[in-house]
């Protein structure tokens, strides 16, 4: 998007996501079989990485490919065959490490966290947002108050992947299960974090749930405790904090760039929010009109 040749969002991208041998990022199943659904790509390096050595190697390699942030895997997930969402991964010395190099390179980690343990290992670590953030206990929503840490939700990720299977995606059984464990006591988590004060950005995990269904995640988040003002702009002024670009994007003002949707209705009515929109602005010009 950024050379102009495809009309599309403005992006920071981390490549790949840093995970242990047989966390979440590794779909070696013990048969020998390995999964796609997180597959390398040409030019985009394994990033399997056991040791805080080969961490630093590994982040710095990310660098060098042109990472504008470093994911990592601090806990197991949904959809990976050998862990569970409450399984913390990595040791702290490995993620001190993995912070370190990247805040010399001046660049941001973000962390897929979903147990609680590895929620807080990745805030005592100076990890700059939780995504998912599934299992949060009070000890890991104070860490994040005391260390100003931003939890990204996503809520609709579990929930997608009950209603994919639902319409008839093949989904192992174990994944599926996992899914339907979580989506209450996630649900109940952002609830927490919420009336506690935890800084909110809007994500939606897309790619487990398809592009360009978004805005599914915004009704989740009200109808879990936020207001549907706050919610908006968890969506648009927080995440723009979140990426460190809210000097130029996530508001509408003098001086900044005129990336901005035009609504034909409510805007708080957010589960009608997709029908709603007439046009797309990109830096000023239109690139998207119903």
């Amino acid at each position: 998007m950024e050379d102009g040749l495809i009309p599309g969002p403005r992006m920071q991208i981390s490549l790949s996501m840093l995970s242990q041998t047989g966390g979440h990022g590794d779909e070696w199943l013990p048969s020998g079989n390995h999964l796609l659904l997180l597959a390398t790509h040409p030019g985009v390096p394994d990033t399997i990485v056991d040791g805080p050595d080969a961490m630093r190697a590994k982040v710095r390699q990310l660098v060098r490919m042109g990472a504008d942030v470093i994911k990592v895997a601090t806990s197991g997930g949904v959809l990976s065959p050998r862990d569970k969402p409450t399984h913390a991964h990595f040791r702290p010395a490995e993620l001190d490490v993995l912070v370190e190099e990247a805040t010399a390179a001046g660049i941001w980690v973000m962390a897929h966290a979903q147990a609680t343990d590895g929620i807080k290992n990745a805030v005592r670590a100076g990890i700059r947002s939780i995504e998912h953030g599934i299992y949060l206990d009070e000890e890991a929503i104070d860490l994040m108050l005391q260390r100003g840490t931003w939890l990204v939700p996503t809520l609709i990720a579990p929930q997608g992947v009950i209603d994919a299977v639902e319409a008839g995606a093949q989904v192992a059984p174990e994944m599926v299960d996992k899914a339907r464990a979580v989506v209450e006591v996630h649900r109940e988590s952002f609830r927490r974090a919420v009336e506690a004060g935890v800084r909110i950005a809007m994500g939606t995990d897309s790619g487990v749930t398809p592009h360009g269904q978004n805005l599914r995640e915004l009704p989740l988040m009200a109808a879990a405790g936020m207001s549907p003002r706050d919610v908006l702009s968890a969506a648009t002024r927080s995440a723009a904090e979140l990426l460190g670009v809210a000097d130029e994007r996530g508001t509408l003002e003098p001086g900044k760039l005129a990336d901005f949707v035009v609504i034909d209705g409510d805007p708080f009515d957010l589960a009608s929010l997709p029908e709603q929109i007439e046009s797309v602005y990109l830096g000023g010009v239109r690139i998207s009109s119903r």
